[in-house]
């Protein structure tokens, strides 16, 4: 089977792979050079494969190529978020056990946490030619030695998700279950080298990563990569590039959606444009398809699966707001809490078989005994499949919060806030929001004077920005069971009135 070292091998050299708005255009043939060129430095450096390489970089040129490198060589790439605090970085890169973190120019949060562990920094430079050169301690790296090819088995990317414990569990993907998950992808949105994908999701993510990225990479098309999401030129971006689709989070759409009129959006847009990450309200469904004129498609995804798992197909295939659709190149199952498969139109756990699934978590055998019934991964969604085998998801088992496609743990956050002195409990939550789809609010109990700024500005040394509750509610007390426990939903109930 082939892997990720084989994914734009037969693709025409000449023909353009990445745009960089206001920057280099690379062909496939200049890519893989580079990608070939790190990939032997990184290895003549003394990156071991099938151990993991932190990766802290925006969204652009430099990051496909590094993150192509690193996979090539043999190594595992593990992308972070930037806006991790130093607290953050160090968990995740103890966590991978990571080898060797590579930064972009001025990156001083995680190159400190980098050295506060004693994990070797590299630094990566993109010129304006979109050459990509690599320095260890101020010194360029051009050294090479021949890397050999990864098999499929290989683990190729390790990221982290939000699970019900305070600590975001480990999840390794290896070549062959990325290959798996790039060809359904392909295979749903009939991706062509025609297809020019705008990237607005973070590459660190699975969504901009593995279902734009790296499933346009497969199908030969091309992609524009802008630094970041910016509704102001977002559409002179899609008129320069002819771009064909885009896919994103509800809160992006609402973003386009709000500003069409204003921004002069055509009414006629692109082949396709795709939802995920978070439910997409059939309100906003509807409105996408009115004002852009485009099939909208909800997906389905999560990290445990590389990504996809079902989705709504182009027409004249089905199309229904409110569902997720039907599976992608993997079983989709509802079972019950006995690990019994349930029959159509029954309500119970979401769960799914495929060769892009994960084998299990890192280093945590209780997660993988809790998640694997007899062969099938429980993913903790509730929901429902109908005769014509559409997924309704109708609810999470179980307590993340979904805040704009960012999955995060309620227990991460209590654990945060119990550190200041003078909380004596917490309880945080999401609540329905109108931009992020969630948000994160708390409730806490005191024992002298603080304030819900002050509370909030703790947090920030703790959490990344997205994490930070945006409501802190100071009570005498929080409501318990009878016996006397505290239940998340009934505190949610309480303070979301």
């Amino acid at each position: 089977m082939p892997t990720l070292a084989d994914l734009i091998t037969n693709h025409p050299s000449n023909k353009n792979a990445i745009l960089i708005p206001g920057g280099p255009t690379t062909t496939y043939g200049e890519f893989a050079d580079q990608i070939e060129k790190i990939a032997e430095i990184l290895s003549a450096a003394g990156v071991e494969k099938g151990r993991t390489v932190s990766i802290v970089l925006g969204n652009g040129l430099d990051f496909m190529i590094t993150f192509l490198a690193v996979t090539r060589s043999g190594a595992i790439a593990a992308p972070l978020n930037s806006a991790y605090t130093n607290e953050e970085f160090k968990f995740y890169m103890e966590d991978t056990e990571s080898q060797l973190v590579i930064i972009a120019p001025g990156a001083d949060v995680a190159k400190q946490a980098a050295d506060e562990l004693n994990i070797p920094v590299a630094e990566v430079n993109l010129d304006n030619q979109g050459q990509l050169s690599i320095s260890k301690s101020g010194s360029l790296l051009t050294a090479r030695s021949t890397v050999s090819a990864p098999s499929e088995d290989d683990v190729a990317l390790f990221l982290h998700t939000s699970g019900t414990t305070s600590k975001p569990k480990g999840v390794p993907l290896t070549h062959g279950n990325l290959m798996a998950s790039l060809q359904n992808i392909v295979n749903t949105y009939n991706l062509t080298e025609d297809d020019l994908a705008m990237v607005v999701m973070p590459l660190f993510h699975v969504h901009g990563l593995i279902g734009v990225s790296l499933s346009t990479m497969k199908s030969g098309g091309s992609m524009v990569i802008p630094p970041r999401f910016s509704a102001s030129n977002f559409w002179q971006i899609q008129a320069s590039t002819n771009a064909t689709w885009y896919s994103a989070v509800p809160t992006i759409h609402q973003i386009l959606l709000m500003r069409a009129d204003e921004d002069d959006a055509p009414s006629q847009s692109f082949r396709f444009i795709r939802s995920c990450s978070a439910a997409l309200a059939p309100s906003v469904f509807n409105d996408l398809e009115n004002r852009f004129g485009a099939p909208v498609l909800e997906a389905y995804g999560m990290t445990e699966a590389s990504h996809q798992m079902s989705s709504n197909l182009l027409p004249p295939g089905p199309r229904n707001p409110g569902t997720v659709g039907k599976a992608t190149g993997i079983e989709i199952g509802i079972m019950d809490e006995h690990g019994t498969l349930l029959a159509t139109n029954q309500t119970g756990e979401v769960v799914i078989k495929g060769p892009n699934v994960t084998h299990g978590y890192h280093n945590n055998p209780s997660a993988n005994e809790e998640a694997f019934t007899n062969g099938w991964f429980r993913t903790g969604d509730q929901g429902i499949l109908s005769k014509e085998s559409i997924l309704t998801l109708t609810g999470r088992l179980k307590e993340l919060i979904n805040r704009g496609g960012e999955k995060i743990s309620p227990l991460e956050i209590d654990a945060a806030i119990l550190r200041h002195p003078n909380v004596l409990e917490a309880v945080c939550f999401g609540v329905p929001d109108e931009k992020y789809g969630e948000a994160v609010q708390a409730a806490v109990v005191i024992s002298s004077g603080t304030s819900e700024s002050e509370i909030q500005s703790f947090c920030s040394q703790h959490l990344a920005n997205f994490k930070i509750p945006d409501r802190v509610y100071i009570v005498s007390e929080l409501p318990r069971t009878a016996t006397g426990k505290i239940q998340r939903r009934h505190v949610a109930a309480k303070f979301a009135e």
